[in-house]
């Protein structure tokens, strides 16, 4: 007895540790030091989904803009005759093309479609057409004016293409995905309020949460005059993308300094730490910068539709009578 209070004494005072009575459990070992983790990448939102889908639009308008500008220079009256042979085919399948882009404007109005496929697959499909069905029209006409009705009928063509492209980057801006359904003004709020309350990533990043807050009251606070918020509105993506240099620049410096002075965990991870701060911070703009412009393209979005249509139907009856003139007369 007198050997086990010694030994449990000599524990406390720093000495050989206790051993343990028979029969009962082993201490626990004193658990390690916890070190610094790096940050981890916050939640998806809407907003991300889109921005990684960026790729594939500019790869295919890429791609568009380069056939129309080999087409237009390739001299291809040799090879293609609109009368005949391939030429005739691609205005065939051209305009056919564009007849089924009336198929998404049915799918959405008649829920007893349902089974032709999704209105988001549709929707996708109806932007492909719109892209593919003019373009082999172009080609179907050697890029050349011909005769009048052929001329109305190209002119429509190229009015309605480039009313869709148009169209297309305001939907975006009203649509987190491209599924047809339209985000609302509380959602965006609410996406960006989230988006705001996630900064435990890089709150040892000093500075960089008043730098954002500065930048995003300098994106989106409205002008005084209606000169200047008309001005604001077409510069809106020239200032995003300088704000988003300026924050990366500052990120940059920021991660560098702290790698340097605070903790080995952090040089360590210093790539994925400033990956994790500047992807914060982009979302931070975006969502701020469409929150402000939303009410604006949903009314620009209004305006379009009401044009649209009509420049569409314009071009069904355009292509009718050039159809109708090229096989009877």
């Amino acid at each position: 007895m007198n050997f086990v209070a010694r030994s449990a004494g000599d524990g406390k005072a720093g000495g050989r540790p206790a051993a343990p009575a028979p029969g009962s459990a082993p201490a626990p070992a004193p658990a390690p030091a916890a070190t610094p983790r790096p940050p981890r990448p916050a939640a998806a939102t809407p907003f991300d989904s889109r921005e990684q889908s960026n790729f594939w639009p500019i790869a295919w308008g890429l791609l568009v803009a380069s056939l129309i500008l080999w087409g237009a220079n390739a001299r291809l009256e040799r090879y293609i005759t609109p009368q005949r042979g391939l030429g005739y085919w691609l205005g065939i399948i051209g305009g056919s093309m564009m007849l089924l882009l009336l198929v998404y404007s049915a799918r959405k109005r008649a829920a007893w479609l349902r089974w032709i496929g999704s209105i988001p697959r549709w929707f996708q499909l109806h932007m492909v057409l719109g892209v593919v069905g003019p373009l082999l029209v172009l080609f179907h006409a050697n890029f050349r004016l011909g005769a009048t009705n052929s001329n109305v009928a190209l002119i429509c063509m190229l009015l309605v293409a480039g009313s869709g492209v148009i169209g297309r980057y305001i939907y975006t801006r009203m649509h987190a995905n491209l599924d047809g359904n339209q985000d609302t003004l509380e959602e965006l709020r609410a996406v960006a309020e989230k988006i705001r309350t996630q900064t435990t990533s890089i709150a040892f990043l000093p500075g960089l949460l008043n730098a954002i807050e500065a930048e995003e009251k300098r994106l989106v606070e409205p002008a005084a005059t209606a000169m200047g918020r008309l001005a604001q509105f077409s510069t809106a993506a020239l200032r995003a993308t300088l704000a988003r240099w300026r924050l990366h620049r500052m990120i940059r410096r920021a991660v560098r300094r702290a790698a340097g002075h605070e903790s080995e965990n952090i040089a360590r991870h210093a790539r994925r730490i400033a990956m994790v701060a500047r992807r914060y911070a982009d979302r931070r703009l975006d969502a701020a910068r469409r929150v402000s412009e939303y009410r604006l393209y949903s009314r620009l979005f209004s305006f379009w539709h009401v044009l649209h249509i009509p420049l569409f139907f314009m071009l069904l009856i355009a292509g009718i009578v050039h159809v109708i003139a090229v096989n009877v007369y």
